[in-house]
């Protein structure tokens, strides 16, 4: 099965505690669209930014999330979470599947400095795998405009990039002409949910694997139900972008090393499965 049906919630939320507002939105999504198999909410909805509410991960608020995809048999992207670690805080993106189980944590590699103060940085690349349909990355906010983090999560497998937003200033354009530009490049889906009201000036957008907006918003809240094909990213990551450029395969078989980056590149499964660059047969 190549095809799973996604909420992304574009939320109007005040500074303070959310939580019991997510728990009602989830309900009144998955009574009006019960076909949604995955729930996603924007970066730090259940707070705002307030480093106060960090709060170490297990903790009742992942928890509480936890209770919230069993109980409703869905996978739960709840956005993002300050997480105390010792005297440290991340930006942290919990992946909670229909059982209730926390799959993955992915912790936000580029703080929006000098803004985001008191947050350190995360360091890992954080895919996961729904059964039976797909490799989804996750990413958070500023991270998108280091197109590499979206590369290494794409060479890691991922065919779907969930990237929860807390975006309010005037270069909210310029992320949305990052999501479409990260999801032609990379050939994949890119799901970028942005808060609205106190928390974020909302224009979320869905962006198709050859570039194709599905579908953007406005500044209101708005509930954007969506079903991806990921046979499709499959195709055009084999066949190229319009049956044109194969750009994956052209990056894997490059033997040219950037001069920004060090070491050795570690070999991709996922890439040296594409198949050869070759012209698409009729």
């Amino acid at each position: 099965m190549s095809l799973f049906s996604i909420a992304a919630l574009q939320m109007d939320l005040p500074f303070g505690d959310n939580r019991d507002r997510l728990e009602k939105e989830t309900a009144r999504v998955l009574a009006r669209f019960p076909w949604v198999s995955m729930i996603v909410f924007p970066e730090l909805c259940s707070f705002g930014p307030g480093l106060s509410f960090a709060e170490a991960m297990p903790g009742p608020t992942e928890e509480r999330y936890q209770a919230l995809a069993r109980k409703n048999n869905v996978w739960l992207i709840p956005g993002s979470i300050y997480e105390r670690v010792g005297e440290h805080i991340f930006n942290t993106a919990p992946v909670i599947n229909p059982a209730g189980e926390v799959v993955a944590r992915y912790r936000k590699m580029y703080p929006f400095l000098p803004y985001e103060k008191g947050v350190h940085s995360g360091t890992e690349f954080v895919v996961f795998d729904v059964p039976d349909v797909g490799r989804f990355g996750v990413s958070i906010c500023y991270d998108g405009w280091v197109p590499e983090t979206t590369r290494a999560l794409v060479w890691k497998g991922a065919e779907i990039i969930i990237h929860p937003t807390m975006t309010g200033t005037i270069d909210r354009a310029q992320e949305l002409i990052i999501a479409q530009a990260s999801a032609i490049t990379n050939q994949c889906y890119f799901v970028d949910v942005n808060n609205t009201g106190q928390l974020g000036n909302g224009r979320s957008i869905i962006v198709g694997p050859e570039g194709e907006i599905i579908h953007q918003s406005g500044e209101a809240a708005e509930q954007i139900p969506f079903t991806i094909d990921l046979d499709r990213v499959r195709e055009v990551r084999k066949s190229g972008t319009l049956r044109l450029g194969q750009i994956l395969k052209s990056f894997r078989d490059t033997p040219i090393t950037f001069p920004c980056y060090s070491g050795k590149q570690e070999r991709s499964p996922a890439m040296d499965a594409l198949g050869p660059l070759t012209m698409p047969k009729a």
